[in-house]
C-alpha cells in the first residue's frame, strides 16, 4: 500500500527541512510531493532534495488538489510543512486502511512546545472529537479512489478541509488514529487563542449555514491580520 504524502507550502524554507527529515527517518518508500503556492524564499530549493514539487495557485485547497493530481500511491497523506509525524505513522496508516471499510481518516493531534498557546491548543482539540470536527493540521489521509471519488479538494480559500472531511465520511468510516502528529502553535503565539478559536468557531458556523467558503474568507482575513 504506497503511500503519497503531500504538502502545501508558501514561504516554508525553515520548516520543511524538518519535516522531509523526519519523513525521511520512516524509512519507507513512500512519494513525497511538495505543492507550492508561489514562495518567494528557499523553500523550492529545500524541496527538491527531498520529492518533486509542483507548482499551483496559492490557497491550501488548489495546492493539495495540485499535489493529489500528480501522486501515484494508493494512500494520499495530507500533511501541513510545520508538523512532525511519529515513527509509527505510516504502520498506523496502513493497519487502519487494512479493514475494507475505512476509507482514511486522521491523527491524535498535539501542539508542541509548553507555552500557553500550546497547552491551549491541545486542551481545546480533543474537545472537538466528539462532534466529529477535524483539520488539516491533524494529517488527513485517504484512500486515493475515494478522494477521487468524492470530488478531492475544492479550491476554497477557507473550510477547505472541513469540506472535504465531511464527504469523506458520507463516503466511508473515517477514523481517528490514536498516533500522535506533532503541529506547531506559530500562528498562535503571542496572541489570544481562546479569541481566535471563539471567531473560528462563529466563521464555521456560518459555513455550516450554507455561507459561501469565497464570503467568509473575506471576513477572516481582518480576522487574521488583527491578531498578528
Amino acid at each position: 500500500m504506497r503511500i503519497s504524502v503531500i504538502i502545501p507550502t508558501l514561504n516554508e524554507e525553515i520548516a520543511l527541512p524538518r519535516l522531509l527529515g523526519a519523513l525521511q527517518r520512516l524509512n519507507d518508500a513512500i512519494e513525497i510531493i511538495v505543492a507550492d503556492g508561489g514562495s518567494d524564499d528557499g523553500t523550492s530549493a529545500a524541496a527538491a532534495h527531498a520529492g518533486r514539487v509542483v507548482s499551483s495557485p496559492k490557497g491550501r485547497g488548489a495546492q493539495q488538489a495540485a499535489g493529489a493530481s500528480l501522486a501515484t500511491g494508493e494512500v494520499l497523506w495530507f500533511l501541513h510543512a510545520d508538523c512532525e509525524p511519529a515513527t509509527e505513522s505510516l504502520a498506523a496508516i496502513r493497519q487502519a486502511l487494512a479493514d475494507p471499510a475505512a476509507i482514511g481518516g486522521n491523527f491524535t493531534l498535539r501542539f508542541s512546545g509548553d507555552s500557553r498557546s500550546a497547552r491551549t491548543l491541545s486542551w481545546i482539540y480533543p474537545l472537538l472529537r466528539p462532534l466529529g470536527l477535524c483539520y488539516g493540521d491533524s494529517g488527513i489521509f485517504v484512500r486515493r479512489d475515494v478522494y477521487e471519488q468524492v470530488g478531492g479538494f475544492h479550491n476554497y480559500p477557507l473550510f477547505e478541509d472541513v469540506d472535504l472531511v465531511r464527504r469523506l465520511r458520507q463516503a466511508g468510516r473515517f477514523e481517528r488514529l490514536p498516533s500522535v502528529l506533532t503541529a506547531s502553535c506559530r500562528r498562535f503565539e503571542h496572541r489570544n487563542p481562546l479569541g481566535m478559536f471563539a471567531q473560528w468557531t462563529g466563521l464555521q458556523i456560518l459555513y455550516w449555514l450554507g455561507a459561501s467558503p469565497h464570503w467568509l474568507a473575506r471576513h477572516y482575513a481582518p480576522i487574521r491580520e488583527r491578531s498578528k
